[in-house]
């Protein structure tokens, strides 16, 4: 079941990074603990009575214009931040935490968000989606929870007082939220292996996707985030059944701070959840910026199996060195993946266009592999002999291996002292397994456990 994604929503200083931190907890440095990805505080995955989902925070809006001056929460640069903000988390979140504070109470530009969300929330079957609820947060004395019922005035429904740096008053807010959480997020299941094309906006995802299907379901345009929403497409391979899903860029609105556009990452996220295959899109031209990061690092947390496809290669100028230096990059950029492949295309082109599906389908199989219990353990015995960690005196000993399952591919090794495997150590036995099978594309699990 794919995760709920949940947006902090509200004007700045209401507490929401606070309150995101609040949610996320420990899990948040497990993300940030992942070697070689390039990540900030934009998401956390949080978890109540068995609800796990997304937490995004849509902070960061500066309030300054070009740093200087500060602007007042009635001027018309800051209410378009605040839209801009606004029209991102509700186009993607499954639900909106709307934000606001109590030792301030309700002020303009509370009044603002209020009016953005309610008017584009949707009534699906009689409820209104995706749903919001009002967190009054600050609330740390009787008196500002007695006063969060001025709140009401804004027409969002209940206000739930909280205070997110102490705790008070969040799980009768949690309690709320997943209660509030929308009961068919399941697309209905298939058997068709699920490619999600992925990337920021004006990569040439569309493009591409018309190009695989062969005809122009998308409206391709230089200008970036034409495309608004996530749309599927469906087609048969060699007789392999396959769903494309095509990611929305972000459709730019008058003036937008420069951070804003990470935000389409929501979209990707949707989109990886769904799928099985990644096609990770970056533009020749551009090369990898830090979007391409922030979703890399979130296909590899969601275990996905990934191709990297190099658009726009047309547009490059080349020698006999120009692809394989081009290589380098990517995997120094992308060293947490670098089992990754790469191909290098031309949606306008249609260069090469013809290898992604028949690559794409390859790395699913790979991610079905299975390895025998034999060559594991044959590789265990090889990888102690040649490396053994050892802390404090004692010495990290493998006893027996087994691939416990696929998709994607985890191995679970019985050893003396799980705490003993560093991290170096771990990632010097997956080389040592993928030098016997690559699983090409795919990532792979090591669980250690106590004999």
């Amino acid at each position: 079941m794919s995760k709920p994604i949940v947006a902090l929503v509200g004007r700045p200083n209401v507490g929401k990074s606070t309150l995101f931190n609040r949610l996320a907890g420990e899990r948040l440095a497990v993300v940030n603990d992942i070697p070689g990805t390039t990540r900030d505080r934009l998401m956390g995955d949080a978890e109540w009575t068995g609800h796990p989902f997304y937490i995004i925070d849509t902070g960061g809006i500066d309030p300054t214009s070009a740093g200087k001056t500060p602007l007042s929460v009635d001027s018309a640069d800051f209410i378009e931040d605040i839209k801009q903000q606004a029209f991102i988390a509700i186009s993607d979140a499954d639900a909106i935490l709307f934000v606001v504070d109590a030792i301030s109470g309700v002020t303009p530009a509370d009044r603002e968000v209020a009016e953005i969300l309610r008017k584009m929330q949707k009534s699906v079957n009689g409820e209104w989606y995706p749903p919001i609820l009002l967190v009054v947060n600050k609330a740390d004395s009787k008196t500002f929870r007695e006063g969060a019922l001025e709140f009401y005035e804004l027409g969002m429904g209940e206000p739930h007082p909280i205070s997110s740096l102490h705790g008070t008053g969040t799980g009768d807010m949690l309690d709320a939220l997943v209660a509030a959480f929308p009961q068919d997020l399941d697309v209905e299941e298939d058997d068709s292996v699920k490619i999600a094309i992925v990337g920021k906006p004006n990569v040439g995802k569309s493009s591409l996707l018309n190009k695989l299907v062969g005809e122009d379901r998308m409206i391709v345009s230089a200008i970036p985030g034409t495309t608004r929403d996530a749309i599927d497409s469906h087609l048969v391979y060699e007789g392999i059944p396959v769903t494309l899903i095509d990611t929305a860029g972000i459709r730019r609105r008058g003036r937008v701070t420069p951070g804003v556009e990470k935000y389409s990452v929501l979209r990707s996220m949707k989109a990886i959840e769904r799928a099985d295959v990644a096609l990770l899109m970056i533009d020749a031209v551009e090369g990898i910026t830090a979007q391409e990061a922030h979703i890399a690092g979130f296909i590899l947390e969601a275990k996905k199996s990934t191709v990297v496809v190099i658009n726009k290669w047309d547009a490059i100028e080349k020698d006999s060195y120009t692809m394989l230096a081009f290589s380098d990059r990517i995997h120094q950029d992308l060293s947490f993946m670098d089992y990754v492949p790469i191909i290098y295309i031309s949606a306008k082109t249609g260069q090469r266009v013809d290898q992604v599906l028949p690559l794409a389908l390859k790395v699913q199989e790979e991610r079905l592999a299975r390895m025998t219990t034999s060559t594991l353990n044959r590789i265990i015995q090889y990888a102690q002999d040649l490396h053994t960690p050892s802390q404090a005196g004692r010495v990290f000993k493998m006893y027996y291996g087994t691939q416990v399952r696929s998709d994607p591919p985890t191995f679970l090794i019985y050893c003396n002292e799980p705490k003993l495997a560093h991290f170096t150590f771990v990632r010097f036995l997956e080389n040592k397994i993928r030098e016997e099978y690559p699983f090409t594309g795919t990532p792979i699990q090591i669980v250690f456990k106590k004999r």
